[in-house]
């Protein structure tokens, strides 16, 4: 009896890990998937399209040389100022090293570094944490804190 009851929980304990495992998983695979579709859009001049990665949110945070921008309008008016007004370029846009670590089914913290190629050959470049939050409407950056090379 005591056989059984001992196999039984191990038999427990290994499927709560394996659920773990899957929905970790689960989760650095839709968040992957949402900045591989962000970069993808820049690379496409889409800067709207690479907004829908982002809460459309008066709530949402971007830190970005030194200066808190609130809500997705305002990061969009950011973007649009810097990568798209007087004659600036977006340039061809790279994120690597991403780190996705799941902080449970609906939340995930990412570490990354990003890198622009501009048409005079110019690289800029630096990292980034985002903290995704899961929606109804999928995954969603709630919080962006970028910081360019010096």
């Amino acid at each position: 009896m005591r056989t059984i009851g001992l196999v039984l929980g191990l038999m427990l304990v290994s499927a709560v890990i394996s659920s773990s495992q899957d929905t970790n998983e689960s989760v650095r695979s839709a968040v992957q998937s949402v900045i591989q579709h962000q970069q993808d859009a820049w690379n496409r001049h889409d800067l709207e399209g690479f907004m829908a990665g982002y809460w459309n949110s008066p709530e949402l945070t971007f830190f970005s040389g030194a200066k808190t921008t609130s809500g997705w309008q305002p990061t969009l008016d950011h973007y649009r100022q810097s990568y798209q007004s007087g004659g600036r370029e977006m340039g061809k846009l790279e994120f690597s090293e991403l780190n996705v670590q799941p902080m449970g089914p609906e939340a995930a913290f990412v570490r990354g570094a990003w890198k622009l190629t501009l048409s005079d050959g110019k690289t800029p470049n630096g990292v980034f944490t985002l903290i995704f939050r899961k929606f109804p409407a999928g995954w969603k950056i709630v919080h962006d804190h970028t910081s360019a090379a010096e």
